[in-house]
């Protein structure tokens, strides 16, 4: 699974196999810089602007759209190069439109309430979302759901998520409602890329066991 929620392989290399590439995962060193960059900017400008809302977007989105330029330049995936500045200028959108810094965090903070619900639902109705994601990719269909223990293991890989966004949630949202605007920046960065890296790794380690394409060559062997 990416950063972005999709699971994990390449983007480069589609046929990839064995054990998950946490730089791949992350989008490699453009993920992390989409990832955390301008929200630090925004951060950053604003308090030395005297809070100005509207030069923290304009680099923040700036910044964005740069990074989503050099992505494109590399003919990596289109989807994510205009997902970062869409979210970005999004949150500004909306930052300028109420007045309040933290609002420039607000769409993320949505997305993830809106992600553990959706994980949260999907293990509810007995079709877990991270089994439906990796079908999707692989191409499996809806084979793993007739299989007790793929499905077992793609459900309890699902928890994994359902926790990593609330616990997002449980640190950003109440320094949001504080309009704590430095700290939520921090916690953006923090609960960002490192959490979603332990994420993916987990998952891993609970699906190998029951994905043969998971395993290492070696493991194969």
């Amino acid at each position: 699974m990416d950063r972005r929620g999709g699971w994990i392989g390449t983007a480069t290399d589609p046929d990839a196999t064995g054990p998950p590439s946490l730089r791949d995962a992350v989008g490699g060193p453009l993920g992390v810089a989409e990832a955390t960059l301008p929200f630090i900017a925004f951060t950053g400008v604003w308090a030395a602007s005297g809070n100005d809302i509207l030069l923290g977007g304009g680099v923040a989105v700036a910044i964005s759209a740069a990074l989503a330029t050099a992505r494109l330049l590399r003919r990596q995936t289109t989807q994510f190069a205009l997902s970062g500045v869409i979210g970005v200028a999004f949150g500004a959108f909306v930052a300028s439109r109420t007045g309040r810094a933290e609002d420039f965090f607000l769409p993320g903070i949505l997305i993830n309430a809106g992600s553990a619900a959706a994980y949260l639902v999907s293990i509810a109705v007995r079709r877990p979302l991270l089994g439906l994601i990796v079908s999707l990719i692989t191409g499996e269909g809806s084979a793993w759901y007739r299989d007790p223990a793929r499905r077992t293991a793609y459900t309890r890989a699902s928890w994994i998520w359902v926790a990593l966004f609330s616990f997002r949630l449980s640190i950003q949202l109440p320094l949001y409602l504080s309009g704590m605007v430095g700290p939520l920046a921090v916690a953006k960065v923090i609960t960002g890329i490192p959490l979603f890296a332990l994420g993916v790794w987990l998952s891993y380690l609970l699906l190998r066991s029951t994905l043969p394409e998971l395993r290492p060559q070696a493991d194969a062997r």
